[in-house]
């Protein structure tokens, strides 16, 4: 499958259009948005998506979907790969509403490779509707790993929020960080609790596993990364790491080095 020549007239009929992108370790993006919704797939290096509601990491063979309009930053750990399918807008219903990370099986990471060397999927193309269709479908049906963090609104807690998350090896108690933001230790754990959905305890773990998914993608040994995110041992960071993705921090970067992936 090759590229043809596009010309502005052909741009009604586009399905979906690509970009492909290289990114050098602590690349960033300024928030901005798109009238097209993206999945984006990182093939290698480790990608943070940031909204106002939360962030997101998804490391090698994971992507994320960021909605048309929903403004989001990102940045980059490590040397990342990344191809961009972006969907047109309102043509298919019952996709993820909000951001979200997204299982790329080797199905779906095939379809990404093959849109992205035909550059747009277009509807007069017989191939083109399949492919989209299999890509849908496909994205559509993919369970979603607990890569997310979601951020409180209220300014308070979101102050506890963005320290707690840039801080992951503070493990003080609850009473004494919120000491520290003059609210009462209850009034931090029910607002985390209704805002995030998730309990401070666990919105903790959360925080400390995706910055380490962070500092693993540039390359940090396990046992420095384990130390610097907060875990009491190495062991601790394993079974945490194991728990999400299925296996060893070691055995999953090793395995996403595959030949030919950065381009």
């Amino acid at each position: 499958m090759s590229r043809k020549r596009q010309s502005p007239a052909d741009e009604k009929h586009y399905l979906i259009r690509t970009l492909v992108a290289r990114f050098r370790d602590g690349a960033s993006i300024a928030p901005h948005a798109h009238e097209w919704g993206q999945l984006i797939y990182a093939a290698t290096g480790v990608m943070s998506v940031s909204t106002e509601q939360g962030s997101w990491v998804a490391p090698p063979h994971w992507a994320v979907w960021a909605p048309a309009g929903i403004s989001h930053a990102m940045r980059f750990t490590g040397e990342t790969s990344l191809k961009t399918l972006y969907l047109r807008p309102g043509r298919w219903r019952q996709l993820p509403a909000k951001s979200t990370v997204v299982t790329v099986s080797p199905l779906l990471r095939e379809l990404i490779a093959r849109a992205v060397l035909a550059g747009m999927l277009d509807d007069r193309e017989p191939v083109h509707r399949a492919m989209t269709a299999l890509i849908i479908d496909e994205f559509r049906t993919r369970s979603t790993p607990g890569l997310d963090l979601p951020f409180p609104t209220a300014p308070l807690l979101r102050r506890v929020a963005d320290h707690l998350a840039q801080a992951p090896a503070d493990r003080s108690a609850h009473h004494v960080v919120a000491r520290h933001f003059g609210i009462g230790a209850r009034s931090l754990e029910r607002g985390f609790e209704s805002e995030t959905g998730m309990s401070l305890g666990r919105w903790r773990k959360q925080a400390r596993l995706l910055f380490a998914l962070r500092v693993l993608g540039a390359g940090g040994a396990v046992k420095h990364v384990a130390l610097a995110a907060g875990y009491r041992s190495t062991s601790a960071f394993i079974a945490a790491f194991r728990s999400t993705l299925g296996t060893t921090p070691t055995q999953y970067f090793a395995a996403s080095q595959t030949p030919g992936d950065f381009w």
